[in-house]
């Protein structure tokens, strides 16, 4: 949830202060999953670029704040919203504040499957929360799906994963062109194994995260509909 005191003061006091520069000023961006992980290292990098960040997690509640804090250090906003995207009702309320609190949405960052307590995956969240951000996307705006290697490579014990990654991408084309009318770019993009960094796990996430940027801030250059493959391993050596 929101939380109103304190998030509202913190965006009056920074709307009186000096932005920073950057390829995302003046921009909003939604992240799912952002509380963490990838999303966290994008939500800090889309912020260091200028933007306001929306951050949507299910309720690890102190990650979130801490990473609440990091973004605010960046003198832009950011709102917390805490619930389960696999609920259409809790997806389009999300949107519908997001964009009261902070005016706009121009990036939605799709960064976590649902995993269900019996450990298959889908992509209601995914598709929910897309569809509950359509109308709000401003000219120009991006969507950014994350899928995995499991979506190209043969992974005989991770069937669930390989089908939902798999979906993303063909997910990731079918909106893409609806999307394509209002200047709205749709991709994804696909980190290389995170898993056996080890220590260099840390280094990878920020290494990943300006190419979530360079999607969110394309030009016009960058095509929609794609996949962006990122090897991991190379960008933390």
């Amino acid at each position: 949830m929101i939380n109103r005191g304190r998030t509202l003061a913190r965006q009056r006091a920074g709307a009186q202060r000096p932005r920073p520069p950057g390829a995302l000023r003046g921009k909003t961006a939604a992240i799912l999953g952002g509380d963490s992980g990838i999303g966290r290292a994008v939500a800090i990098a889309f912020a260091k670029a200028g933007a306001d960040v929306a951050i949507i997690y299910l309720n690890d509640h102190r990650s979130a704040e801490e990473t609440r804090q990091a973004i605010l250090r960046q003198n832009v906003r950011c709102v917390l919203l805490a619930g389960d995207v696999a609920r259409e009702g809790f997806c389009r309320n999300a949107v519908k504040r997001i964009v009261a609190a902070l005016g706009r949405l121009d990036i939605l960052v799709n960064n976590a499957a649902e995993r269900r307590p019996d450990g298959e995956t889908d992509l209601l969240g995914m598709f929910y929360l897309t569809k509950a951000a359509m109308p709000h996307l401003a000219a120009r705006g991006a969507v950014i799906n994350t899928t995995a290697v499991t979506s190209w490579d043969d992974h005989a014990r991770l069937i669930d994963d390989a089908a939902t990654t798999g979906a993303i991408v063909s997910f990731t084309r079918s909106v893409a062109p609806a999307l394509a009318d209002r200047g709205v770019r749709v991709n994804a993009l696909t980190p290389g194994s995170l898993r056996s960094l080890g220590p260099r796990r840390a280094q990878a996430l920020d290494a990943l995260a300006p190419s979530y940027v360079l999607l969110a801030a394309g030009d016009g250059r960058l095509q929609t509909g794609q996949v962006l493959h990122v090897k991991a391993q190379q960008t933390a050596a």
